[in-house]
């Protein structure tokens, strides 16, 4: 059985350990795709080098996601990351977007959102862990039958990871988190 990592610290900081534990874990496993958040791409680039061999899913956020018309994911970075032999998923944020629009217009909050605040008890790198394994799973790069590795972090870099098994959002919860590797100590 794993054991879990705990870092003093949120942030990018942990970035390097986070890979090569992510690495580590799923060779053990024999699993293949690991999943990673990154915003401008640097987290992505670098766990294109270091998980080699492994499918690299780099999940950015949402295109205008904070900026109308815009995206967050460098040009130069997203090259890095093709060039590694990584797939870029840029897609909706199921604990975002319609339950945050609700929020932002009428002064209340929706369902999605209670759940990711729910989740950001055990820190902000569980939440998008979380999340972006079932942006994976919607957009068909990850089976809800295999495990994956699912890597986020807080504001930058990574500072999580799951051994998890996807679900659909429509069947959010048969998600299951299977084993925490790695996680800052609050």
């Amino acid at each position: 059985m794993a054991s879990i990592t705990y870092f003093p610290q949120a942030g990018p900081k942990n970035t390097e350990e986070v890979l090569q534990i992510a690495r580590t874990r799923a060779q053990e496993l024999g699993i293949r795709a690991i999943l990673v958040a990154t915003t401008g791409g640097v987290t992505g680039a670098r766990a294109v080098e270091v998980l080699r061999g492994h499918q690299v899913i780099a999940v950015t956020h949402a295109h205008g996601w904070r900026t109308p018309n815009a995206q967050e994911l460098t040009e130069e970075n997203r090259a890095k990351i093709i060039a590694g032999g990584g797939i870029i998923l840029t897609a909706t944020h199921p604990m975002g977007a319609l339950g945050r629009a609700v929020r932002r217009h009428f002064n209340t909050y929706e369902t999605e959102e209670i759940i990711a605040n729910t989740f950001r008890i055990l820190g902000q790198g569980m939440k998008v862990t979380c999340e972006i394994t079932v942006m994976a799973a919607d957009a068909g790069l990850v089976r809800t039958d295999e495990e994956v590795i699912s890597i986020g972090g807080t504001r930058r870099g990574a500072d999580t990871a799951i051994v998890v098994r996807p679900a659909n959002a429509q069947d959010f919860f048969d998600l299951r988190v299977k084993e925490i590797l790695c996680k800052p100590r609050f």
